[in-house]
This record gives structure tokens, sequence and C-alpha cells, in this order.
């Protein structure tokens, strides 16, 4: 074995790790870090924890996401790529969003997708959450939306945002174009959203 594997195993009976991992997702849960539960969650996948510890965490991810997301936009707040519990909320809409996709949640997918647009604070993901919406409006499945519009060949690990998928096969101007019926629908669906602001 050598020396920068991970024993698996050992570390499951390492009481010190037991004991930091306590006391990280108390943390989790007094600070409703939606960041701390994604550390915590690829640290209970690595260790491969039971299905029902990573449910638990995964069930906090998203509902705290939700509860973030419903409270800004009752104040008109945004998230901001730059910080990393914004990210992480943002990555956890996101994530709930593709799932509501690739389980044919037609609806419930465009509203995640258009609620994404409307509230990161980033250029590029926004127009990538409009080509999501659009691709879900104007009847793409998640398995044609992968193959034929999204180019996930070229992902930047080191990017924070690399878990969105915002590069396509075609540039994002032509496909918004290409999209611009659905680009308007869309945005009248948002109007509700912005009335308030």
């Amino acid at each position: 074995m050598q020396e920068h594997d991970i024993d698996i195993e050992a570390l499951k009976k390492d009481e010190n790790f037991i004991a930091d991992m306590k006391k990280y997702e108390e943390e989790m849960y007094s600070e409703k870090s939606i960041a701390k539960g994604y550390q915590l969650l690829g640290t209970k996948l690595a260790i491969e924890a039971s299905e029902d510890e990573i449910n638990e965490i995964f069930t906090f991810i998203v509902g705290q996401a939700f509860d973030v997301l419903a409270e800004n936009l009752t104040i008109h707040k945004g998230f901001s790529m730059n910080d990393p519990e914004e990210l992480s909320t943002a990555r956890a809409i996101y994530e709930h969003g593709i799932q509501r996709y690739s389980e044919n949640d037609i609806k419930g997918a465009k509203e995640i997708f258009l609620v994404l647009h409307h509230t990161i604070e980033d250029d590029e993901l926004k127009d990538a959450m409009m080509i999501h919406a659009c691709a879900v409006m104007s009847g793409n499945s998640f398995d044609k939306f992968i193959e034929d519009l999204a180019d996930t060949d070229n992902i930047d690990e080191s990017d924070p945002t690399a878990f969105f998928i915002k590069e396509f096969k075609q540039p994002t101007d032509i496909l918004l174009t290409m999209f611009s019926k659905y680009v308007a629908l869309g945005k009248a669906d948002l109007k509700v959203l912005e009335a308030g602001k």
C-alpha cells in the first residue's frame, strides 16, 4: 500500500476522525451551512458511509438550499458565485433541477432553471441556466440535452462552478437566438419575481 492511499476501514474506526466528523456535522446543522454539508457529504461518500447517513446530509443540503432560496426571493437577493456558501446553495438547487429534468418533471425543472437564471450573479451561468430552461421548454429530453447541447468534455476541475453545465456545443449567444421564442416565454414567467423589485 502506498503512503498516500487512505485506509478507509482504519479511518472508519479512528476515534479522532469519528469525533471530528461528528463535530463537523454539528457545525453544519448549527450554522445551517450548505458548504459544510457538501464537504461532509464528500467525506461520507469517500468512506462509504451508510446510505441513511448520506441521505440525511443530502436531505439537509436540499432543504436548507430551498429555505435560503425562498428567503432570498422575498428580499430580492441573488447568489454570489464568489461566496462559498451562496455557491453551494445555488449548486444544491441546480442539482435538484437536474434531477427533476432527468426524471422528466418538465414544469419543476423549468421553474428551477429559471429561478437560478434570475438569482445567480454571474452572466455566464445566468445564460447557461436560461439555455437549460429553454431546452426543457422546447421538449428536449434530459438525454438529448446532454448528448446534443451540453459540452461535458472540457470541464475545468479547478473551477468552483464546474458542477454547473455551462459549456455547450454551440456558442451561448447562438443557442439563445435559436431558442429566442422560449427565452421570451421564460422572461415572461420571471416577471412575477421581478415585479416586487
